[in-house]
């Protein structure tokens, strides 16, 4: 494999960092664009990619990171050490910054009995221990197969247990009573409705079919020495999927917070097609400009989340008699004052993305990539 296509899964890994960052960090005192925000339960918007991409580029890199063979019980060990890393920076990042400031300006530690359970890395985790499990012992057809079974299963199970009016409610759904169940109110999302959980335990088998599809699409670029070949098939395979999702969106509509089939099926159309032209560019068209930014990202991509995610909550920590945090005391008197509305919103979270790839830069000077 050359070092274009490297490159081009790097700036892939990239781009869906620095708009993940965008996106997560629009601050108070305006409302951010549309394509900006998740849709309220149905629907699709730019901001609906994002984390499926993220899933995606994760399959990509597995498809490295697995070719040289490991013996079973280190390979085992070291998929099981991986995914508790995540999951427990993922656990300990919703309880940071361990301690919060209480109405009278005291100081008191979070409770770790409301301490969210689940979340993005959590999800992460347990995507990549599942998915990284059936890349070591299933053949391409097995793959496919159980990506099959795991789509057409969660759409029957959620249906198969619940009334049909009840089937995709934000807390009516299967999946929602499994978390309730398990997880626990105290331990769920506390941005929605109470017993609602986004990143839950059920509506992570579809999730998991996207870092297979990511796997998948990584082995056809790794073993594919035509390249031209290589951008056919996946944009021919990115087509039909958000064909296919399109007609299944009739029955089972998109919601990214449900994490519906058809949306996995969607989500991972529309990424075949954009990792198609990044290759195209980089491969075919032999260019580089403009990549160098994304790269950056893409090297160093949970550790870069990671920042941008705790950086925030530090800033968020600290507020003023009116309850608004630092961060978005900035956002209101800092970029609010020459940009009104979704402008200055969008100014400030770009702002912040480039603090953070700031933190890329500099640990690529270091020459410094991390793994988590």
């Amino acid at each position: 494999m050359s070092a274009a296509r490297y490159t081009a899964l790097d700036v892939f890994r990239g781009l869906t960092v620095c708009v993940m960052i965008v996106v997560n960090t629009s601050p108070a005192g305006a409302e951010p664009f549309a394509q900006l925000q998740h849709a309220q339960w149905f629907g699709f918007t730019l901001t609906d990619l994002v984390f499926p991409s993220f899933l995606f580029a994760i399959g990509n890199s597995m498809v490295f990171a697995f070719r040289k063979p490991l013996p079973h019980k280190e390979f085992l060990l070291k998929v099981l050490r991986r995914s508790a890393l995540i999951f427990l920076l993922g656990y300990l990042m919703y309880w940071f910054p361990f301690v919060h400031q209480t109405t009278d300006g005291a100081w008191a530690f979070n409770d770790i009995g409301h301490t969210r359970i689940m979340g993005v890395l959590q999800r992460i985790a347990l995507c990549y221990l599942f998915a990284s499990l059936a890349a070591r012992y299933l053949s391409v057809r097995g793959l496919v197969i159980l990506s099959a079974l795991l789509l057409f299963g969660y759409w029957g199970l959620l249906y198969a247990f619940t009334p049909a009016a009840d089937a995709l409610t934000m807390t009516g759904n299967l999946g929602a009573k499994i978390d309730q169940f398990v997880l626990g109110l105290d331990h769920m999302y506390r941005g929605g409705a109470k017993g609602y959980e986004p990143e839950g335990l059920l509506s992570t088998l579809p999730a998991i079919v996207n870092v297979l599809a990511g796997y998948l699409c990584g082995r056809l670029i790794l073993d594919s020495e035509d390249r031209r070949r290589t951008v056919m098939i996946l944009s021919g395979a990115g087509l039909a999927l958000v064909a296919a999702a399109l007609v299944w969106s009739f029955g089972f509509p998109f919601s990214k917070r449900l994490w519906t089939s058809s949306f996995a099926v969607l989500t991972i159309g529309l990424d075949c097609l954009i990792l198609s032209g990044i290759i195209a560019y980089v491969d075919l068209a032999e260019r580089r400009e403009g990549l160098g930014f994304f790269e950056t990202f893409g090297r160093n991509p949970l550790v870069i989340y990671l920042f941008s995610e705790l950086l925030v909550t530090v800033l968020q920590t600290f507020k003023n008699a009116d309850g608004h945090g630092l961060y978005d005391l900035i956002g209101l008197h800092v970029f609010q004052t020459p940009l009104t509305g979704s402008w200055g919103a969008l100014a400030c979270a770009m702002c912040y993305m480039l603090i953070c790839w700031a933190l890329g830069w500099w640990m690529d000077r270091k020459h410094l990539i991390i793994k988590l």
